[in-house]
């Protein structure tokens, strides 16, 4: 994946430089690899040359040798191989018994013996039984001696012939088949000379082969493709600034052609289209002032009744809503004041007046609740923005609610991402949007033996973008009532448990913000909201406005 990533970075933008690449790097892999192949080749080839002439050099010293061996004159045998090794290219020669131990060799500082399981001699002594016979390229080796040149071994056997048994002068019998051994060393001097010379020619040869298919492949690139491709670029730029007048024509091969011939036929009834469309406009357009005069008028009929409909819907639920408890109120003050007589209230009732002062209060507060609320979704007061740790405010709200979620049995798992820096917010405003789906969840999920509300909190967007999400695990929010709940006076709570614009206010107070809400429910599994806060969206700066 990384290799490919480099290799896009490094890639030429341009489709001609992109194929002159291509082809460059393709021809220099192949000229490699030939000239690799080649330069092996040759090498193996002049090495096999030197087997051939170190196993005919071999048999011929053992073929000069051979009478005088015979005749155990050793001298004149020595003497030869000592005139045989002084030619060229010979390094020298030596002759081991079956033990191992060196018995002549032309180089003066060699003695004593050889490991027989060493590399030279592994090959016939590996095995239990040591190799009478071996093929040719098995007895030789190539090595570098501690000068640093390269030299190459033949290994030959001296068998032990019958006319070598019976001789008088021998004491080896018949049953010993190989008496001895012939090492012969040749140096390697001319054919590391003739492969230096060689790789050099070969890459000489692939350079100049590589750079002048390289000068045609350019040449052949911007003649037939560059050269055509930008000529129909600058056929296509002037179609797209509507410059309709400028053919475009190219000769190059047949697919460019095509393709340019496809340009000119869409350039052409792009010209007629756009003549089409430009009498149309003119046309239309007077329609579409006159009709627009009309709409104008229809529209700011449309908008005066919409907003005598919504306020009268809007006046038609606070006289609903307050008008429930100020009867109960009435209803309440009118039993109080029958209880009390002109003395006082009679001592067995006084239980009984305080209930229903009790439910005045109660239902007076309700009506402060119903106002309150009111005040704040009509929005009338901005957000006092200071910086504050949202983490913070969560902590904060759920030790205040706390008591009333014991008493509740509702459990409350908190999730909160510590890397999220401070905010600029309104914090009494987002504490109220904590404790409304806070609370919210406590009682959705509250008749359920496992009770919970889980309040998690982590960074989106590369740490722009704070999320705040409350999920409970009550019975959710049916599909129907979904696309509602965050409209003014609506709830799905019984009478006297809340008048629907405890939503509506997280609503306002997110858009305040500049946040986002939404709200993932499944029926009988809970329901989970999720806040999303822009970081710094705002300066971070204290507002000193006050409510209007």
């Amino acid at each position: 994946m990384f290799m490919k990533a480099l290799t896009w970075r490094f890639m030429p933008k341009k489709l001609s430089q992109k194929l002159i690449l291509s082809f460059t790097i393709i021809m220099s892999c192949v000229g490699a690899v030939a000239s690799y192949v080649h330069v092996v080749t040759q090498e193996r080839q002049l090495l096999e040359a030197m087997m051939i002439g170190a196993d005919q050099l071999s048999g011929s010293i053992t073929s000069a040798t051979w009478h005088a061996m015979l005749a155990d004159k050793r001298g004149d045998a020595y003497q030869t191989m000592q005139t045989i090794a002084q030619k060229q290219g010979i390094s020298r020669i030596r002759i081991f018994n079956k033990e191992g131990r060196i018995m002549y060799s032309t180089a003066e500082a060699d003695s004593g013996g050889v490991d027989k399981y060493g590399e030279a001699c592994y090959m016939c002594h590996s095995a239990l039984q040591p190799l009478v016979k071996v093929d040719v390229p098995s007895r030789v080796r190539v090595f570098t001696s501690p000068d640093g040149r390269r030299k190459l071994g033949m290994i030959t056997p001296i068998y032990n012939e019958a006319s070598c048994s019976n001789a008088e002068c021998h004491s080896h019998p018949a049953s010993m088949t190989v008496l001895g051994v012939l090492d012969v060393t040749l140096t390697l001097d001319r054919v590391d000379a003739q492969m230096q010379a060689l790789r050099g020619r070969v890459v000489l040869i692939t350079t100049c082969i590589v750079l002048l298919m390289s000068l045609f492949i350019i040449y052949f690139t911007k003649r037939v493709i560059e050269s055509p491709i930008r000529q129909l670029i600058v056929g296509t730029r002037a179609v797209s600034a509507m410059q309709l007048d400028t053919p475009v024509t190219i000769h190059s091969s047949e697919e460019l052609d095509e393709l340019a011939a496809s340009f000119e036929t869409m350039r052409l009834r792009l010209k007629e289209a756009l003549g089409e469309i430009n009498r149309f406009t003119q046309s239309l357009e007077s329609k579409v002032k006159e009709r627009s005069e009309q709409l104008s008028v229809a529209q700011l009929k449309l908008l005066q009744s919409d907003r005598l409909a919504s306020l009268g819907q809007l006046s038609a639920s606070v006289a609903h809503e307050i008008n429930n408890p100020l009867s109960g109120v009435l209803n309440l003050s009118m039993l109080m004041q029958r209880i009390v007589k002109e003395d006082g209230i009679p001592k067995e009732r006084i239980p009984e007046f305080r209930r229903y002062l009790g439910q005045v209060v109660n239902e007076t507060s309700r009506v402060g609740r119903i106002v309150q609320d009111l005040l704040a979704f009509s929005r009338r007061s901005k957000p006092q923005r200071s910086r504050n740790d949202f983490n913070a405010i969560v902590v904060t709200t759920v030790n205040l609610v706390g008591h009333k979620l014991r008493l509740m049995n509702v459990a409350v798992d908190l999730d909160l991402d510590k890397a999220i820096p401070p905010i600029n917010c309104d914090g009494s405003q987002l504490q109220q949007v904590v404790i409304n789906l806070l609370m919210n969840g406590a009682e959705a999920s509250q008749n359920k033996p496992d009770a919970r509300v889980r309040l998690r909190t982590f960074l989106e967007g590369d740490g722009r973008e704070l999320v705040f999400e409350v999920a409970d695990n009550g019975e959710g929010i049916p599909d129907e009532h979904r696309g509602k709940i965050f409209d003014p006076f609506f709830t799905t709570k019984g009478d006297g448990k809340g008048v629907g614009l405890g939503l509506a206010v997280v609503y306002g107070i997110i858009d305040s913000h500049k946040g986002d809400i939404e709200v993932k429910s499944v029926v009988g599994a809970g329901t989970t909201f999720t806040v999303r806060l822009p970081v710094d969206s705002v300066p971070a700066q204290i507002a000193t406005e006050h409510p209007a």
